[in-house]
């Protein structure tokens, strides 16, 4: 059945070219531009492949892109309150990334800590003000 499926497919590749439908195609005589998704589990590479043409990010991306929002909108907050919640929604969103992931826990994302950031976001304004 396979060899078949290859005949037929060698068949009319052969008739488009005789054709002549593969001589003024895009990026003639240029090197392919190969992407590596070696890093991507193979039974996931087409999904994400796919993903990719359709211009959306893997859940895992989209996932650090918010964390990566909401890491700023940190910086710029006053209210200590608003300040703890987000800190919370923040360590929600990296628990669920290192759940997703098929990596080394060495690799996985690290939880922030309340008084930690209190502390850099006090430094960074002092900084601001001199």
């Amino acid at each position: 059945m396979f060899k078949i499926i290859v005949k037929i497919a060698e068949k009319k590749i052969k008739e488009a070219e005789e054709k002549g439908l593969f001589k003024d195609l895009p990026g003639k005589y240029k090197p392919l531009k190969l992407e590596d998704y070696s890093h991507v589990p193979e039974d996931l590479r087409l999904a994400y492949k796919i993903l990719k043409n359709a211009g959306c990010l893997p859940p895992e991306l989209e996932l650090k892109k918010e964390i990566r929002r909401m890491e700023d909108l940190l910086e710029g907050m006053e209210d200590e309150k608003e300040m703890y919640k987000l800190i919370k929604e923040i360590n929600f969103r990296i628990m669920k990334l290192n759940m997703m992931g098929r990596k080394s826990p060495f690799l996985e994302e690290s939880q922030i800590y309340y008084k930690k950031v209190l502390e850099k976001i006090k430094e960074r304004r002092d900084r601001r003000k001199r």
